[in-house]
């Protein structure tokens, strides 16, 4: 099973964080790396990021982004890609990204997503509270399912550890779930990996504001 987890949240085409974080990853002898999906949407070179992932063996999901880059909408947005500007084989790896997907982990199944389960547009944010919770039925279903134990999802752009309770979320109930978002890469906000270390109970973040240099930033032990 695997202890020490590589965490690529939003990445929104940047080639050169990519591989920072995954050089990053392989010189901490990370087991794993997962993303969260985004991507494409951005500045940097999208099939360079494709190629990278691939050569380290990622495992992730679709975002919101390459489900409108598959189905060609929302291209109006600002530095949108269109698949047919990227190579088939490209165009196939996002095709092929599911919804979710379940991680074994040491505390637990993991459920793997970009908003919240299916849901690729839930946000969910570590200041929520109160009817913010109440509304969010996807967090809400995934905590009375009892599945999963941890959450990992993106979206948000804000690197996140909170513990969501059944109660603060359902009203009743004795079910917990921990929430990890690793950030993002992308340059406009603050880019930034996380290496999830089950060995050591703690998530460790890296700011790659510096798309050349991860630099080691908080560590957070997991609630």
């Amino acid at each position: 099973m695997q202890q020490r987890i590589g965490l690529l949240g939003d990445i929104h085409a940047e080639d050169e964080r990519v591989a920072t974080a995954l050089a990053l990853f392989a010189a901490q002898r990370c087991d794993q790396v997962l993303f969260v999906g985004d991507i494409v949407d951005g500045q940097g070179d999208v099939e360079r990021c494709v190629t990278l992932l691939r050569g380290a063996n990622a495992i992730g999901v679709r975002g919101n982004h390459e489900r409108w880059l598959i189905s060609d909408t929302m291209r109006t947005l600002r530095h949108a890609h269109h698949r047919s500007d990227l190579a088939a084989s490209n165009v196939a790896f996002f095709e092929a990204l599911p919804a979710t997907r379940t991680i074994a982990t040491p505390r637990g199944a993991m459920l793997l997503c970009h908003g919240v389960a299916d849901d690729d547009m839930q946000r969910l944010r570590a200041d929520d509270d109160g009817y913010a919770l109440h509304c969010n039925t996807a967090l809400g279903q995934v905590l009375q399912a009892g599945e999963h134990a941890l959450l990992l999802g993106g979206h948000t752009h804000e690197r996140t550890v909170r513990r969501f309770t059944a109660r603060e979320v359902l009203g009743s109930g004795e079910g917990s779930l921990l929430y990890l978002n690793p950030g993002t890469l992308a340059r406009l906000d603050t880019p930034c990996c996380a290496i999830l270390d089950f060995s050591d109970d703690a998530i460790q973040f890296y700011e790659l504001e510096d798309a050349m240099h991860a630099a080691r930033s908080e560590r957070v032990p997991l609630p």
